[in-house]
């Protein structure tokens, strides 16, 4: 239950840096920690406490499995968070060569 606790905790880290925080290197780490505690909890999800990897069975013998498809979705989206950073550093990398400030609001001012 406490896991669940700290999952919230991180959820809620990477929602302040959003909307509190000016900077925008600052906001794309929010994202990311938005994204990785949706993973964790995704992944806390399909674990079982005293359960086997669901490629080792015993004939006859009843066991409790970990549920796999959490785990797959998980793996699925760290590859399509990691584009995703990718891509919003590169704009950030591009909105720095051309106002050099990361800073949102110096950003709308120079804009006009």
């Amino acid at each position: 239950m406490i896991a669940y606790a700290l999952v919230i905790v991180l959820l809620g880290i990477g929602l302040y840096s959003i909307i509190a925080k000016k900077n925008l290197i600052k906001i794309i780490i929010g994202i990311c920690l938005i994204e990785y505690a949706v993973n964790l909890f995704i992944a806390m999800v399909g674990y079982r406490l005293g359960g086997l990897p669901p490629i080792i069975t015993k004939v006859g013998e009843q066991t409790k499995f970990v549920d796999p498809l959490p785990q797959a979705l998980v793996l699925t989206a760290i590859v399509i968070g990691l584009a995703t950073t990718a891509l919003m550093v590169a704009i950030a990398v591009r909105i720095y060569a051309r106002y050099k400030t990361f800073d949102i609001t110096e950003i709308k001012r120079l804009r006009g």
